[in-house]
């Protein structure tokens, strides 16, 4: 707990035995909860999971947003910290935007993998360029000043969940939880820089590079067109 408030860290997984269990072992311990949602995995991720102490929950439906919606559902701490099983997020950071959270009394706050000052050290060029044309695109339809559009690293009040319309089960549901999040004017939203060097993914990446910026542009277009603004009245997840 932290100021007297329950923790959840929920971790969606695809064939992550590798990663999930580098994430696991440097976890603070002020975590209270880690739901790991097996995604219909092939390998040993749930098990080295449930080894670790992770509460294991099962969404043989394929995706990452299927996977996040059916985690969120079984998280029961206050606020939830996400990140993928990769090992790409330093766990680390979490203290460091926990305090940013609580001191700015932020609803939600997007942690930022690639800071000015290390841009450059990002190895997969492909990625961060997709990264930042997805960016580009989501200030030029929404004018939203993201600056990582693609990060999978979020801190937030689970009762801010009913508010959000989360239609997405494949990669754009990082785009749709951002910008409904910022777009919305009763949820104090912040982008906060991770102040580390991000780090290498551990197994092979899951992420078609193409086939899902395509997937997540295409998103953003039907969103900007087709939303009629921020819907109060929905299902929640």
């Amino acid at each position: 707990m932290v100021n007297n408030k329950k923790l959840s860290v929920v971790i969606p997984c695809y064939n992550e035995e590798q990663g999930i269990e580098k994430v696991l072992t440097s976890m603070p311990d002020f975590i209270d909860e880690i739901i790991v949602v097996d995604n219909n995995c092939t390998d040993r991720t749930a098990e080295v999971a449930t080894d670790l102490g992770a509460y294991v929950v099962q969404e043989p439906r394929r995706g990452y947003g299927r996977a996040y919606k059916t985690g969120l559902k079984e998280a029961s701490g206050e606020i939830i910290i996400t990140m993928d099983g990769d090992f790409t997020y330093p766990t680390f950071a979490i203290s460091y935007l926990l305090n940013v959270f609580f001191e700015d009394e932020l609803d939600f706050l997007s942690a930022r993998r690639i800071p000015v000052e290390i841009s450059k050290k990002f190895n997969n060029v492909q990625r961060y360029m997709g990264n930042l044309f997805l960016t580009s695109m989501v200030w030029i339809l929404f004018r939203q000043n993201i600056k990582d559009s693609q990060s999978g690293m979020w801190i937030f009040w689970k009762r801010i969940l009913p508010s959000l319309t989360l239609t997405q089960d494949g990669m754009a549901f990082s785009e749709e939880l951002k910008l409904e999040a910022f777009r919305d004017p009763y949820i104090k939203s912040r982008e906060v820089p991770i102040q580390f060097k991000y780090l290498e993914r551990v197994g092979d990446s899951k992420l078609h590079l193409w086939k899902d910026g395509m997937r997540n542009l295409l998103f953003l277009f039907k969103k900007r067109f087709n939303d009629s603004g921020i819907k109060k009245d929905h299902e929640a997840l």
